[in-house]
Order: structure tokens, then sequence, then C-alpha cells
């Protein structure tokens, strides 16, 4: 049964936290293919793209973006922070679409919430598992609402693992002067992904309800090792090399998503 519209003394003031690490796996077989690994994925997750993502999410929660700050990095690696409005911003409202030239250097700003993403494109020193991540944060205050863009960012990065934690942090106040911690149902937030998803991906949770605290783990199920490949297809490698790199695959995954290295 759905609850009675909160009736709030002033503005909502609980702050919604939801931070993403996506990360993305691959395989190179030469010390050439790692190097044009790197610049593949400093190419297709540049800062320019990287906006066009987050102008996305932004909609998607329903945030009036206010302004933004974005830089590419040397030798690798993007960063893009908007700062957002949870309500129309009328006469402050930019007509400038997010896809328009900036400086090599904005920033973008929320009045009450605010959009990060950076990347960490890496390679194994020794066996060529090349491994993109991605740290997303939507902080959002008032009616804005984060978890609605989750199955967006999980498809927008390829993610082959992804791990997801979700904070209600404060108190708003009711018309009656009592205190609101939470402002909305929740259980899981595999409760708001959607079913393609929950088949693709095997997930873990550790919540704290009593804390307003959520944290899911998700890693990939089905794995066609053509799709990890970078530079080669699988047809050029012997079975015993193919069953050699899915072990080194599955090992990086495994260790992403248990925040720990395997031993022997």
């Amino acid at each position: 049964m759905q609850k009675e519209k909160l009736e709030l003394h002033g503005f909502n003031n609980l702050t919604k936290s939801l931070s993403f690490n996506l990360y993305d796996v691959s395989y190179t077989s030469t010390v050439s293919q790692s190097k044009e690994y790197i610049e593949y994925i400093d190419k297709i997750y540049n800062a320019d793209r990287l906006t066009i993502t987050l102008e996305t999410v932004a909609q998607m929660i329903g945030a009036q973006i206010l302004n933004i700050a974005r830089q590419d990095y040397e030798p690798q690696g993007s960063s893009v922070t908007m700062l957002l409005a949870d309500e129309p911003i009328g006469a402050h409202k930019t007509d400038l679409p997010l896809t328009a030239t900036y400086p090599q250097a904005t920033v973008a700003h929320l009045d009450k919430s605010h959009l990060t993403v950076h990347t960490y494109p890496e390679i194994h020193p020794e066996n060529g598992i090349c491994t993109f991540r991605a740290d997303i944060d939507v902080s959002t205050c008032g009616l804005v609402s984060p978890l609605n863009a989750l199955d967006f960012l999980i498809e927008n990065f390829e993610s082959d693992v992804v791990i997801i934690d979700y904070r209600v942090r404060g108190f708003t106040r009711a018309v009656n002067g009592n205190k609101i911690f939470l402002d909305h149902e929740i259980n899981s937030i595999q409760d708001f992904i959607g079913e393609t998803h929950q088949r693709e991906f095997h997930m873990e949770d550790v919540n704290y309800p009593s804390e307003n605290l959520y944290h899911t783990k998700l890693m990939i199920k089905d794995f066609e090792l053509d799709n990890f490949l970078f530079g080669k297809g699988v047809e050029e490698f012997s079975q015993k090399e193919q069953e050699n790199i899915e072990r080194q695959l599955r090992e990086e995954m495994v260790e992403i998503f248990y925040g720990r290295n395997q031993l022997g």
C-alpha cells in the first residue's frame, strides 16, 4: 500500500548518497596491445563522453545542472564534477547544452546535489590483465532519487563487477516537528536493479537498515571469452591458452568482488 505523501516543515534535508565502483576487465597478449588498450579506454571514456553520461544521469534523477568541472589527465584518466539542483532553476539555468564546447577544465554545480565520476585504467605488470575502473558518486538532497540511475550506469560502462553503496544521512522534519530519517522504502539496492541485470549478475548484500546503510556487489555470470579479449579473437589461442586466460580473468574479477587477493 502506497504511503501518504510526507508533509515537511520546510525543505527536505535528507542527503541520499549513491557510490559506484564499476569494473571492466580485459586481456591483452602483448605489451603493445596493453598500450593500445589504455589509449582506447582513454579515448572512449574521456571527459567529454563522461560529461554526456552524467548529463543523462541528471535527467534520469530529475536534477537540473548548474555547473560542470571536467579534466582529462596525463598519462591517463578523466574526471567530471557536476553541481545540481533538484528543482527547476528558472533564470539561472544556462541555455547551453552539455554537449557544447567547454574550456579544457570546467566545473558543473548543483545547488543541493552533485555528481562526480573519475576513471582509472590500469594494466597488470606481467600477465596481460587490464582493468578499467570508474568511480561514480551521486549525492542528492530534497526529492531527487539517485537510485533511478542504477541500470543505466551498469549498462553504460559495460561492467563486469559493480560495487554499490547507498546511504541516507541526516534528518528532515515533519510539520508536527517529528524527525524523519528515511523518506522512502528500501530493503536492498537490488530492489532497484532491473530484471535483465538481475539475471546477468551474481549479487550479494551487506545491509544495515537500522543505520540506513546498504551495500550490494555484482559480478557477471556468463563468461564468453571472446568478449574479454582486446586485439585478438579467441580462435588465435590454443585450448590450453584459452583456459589459462579465462582463469586469470576470473581470478581478477573474484579478487575485486571480495576485495582481497586469492591465496595460492
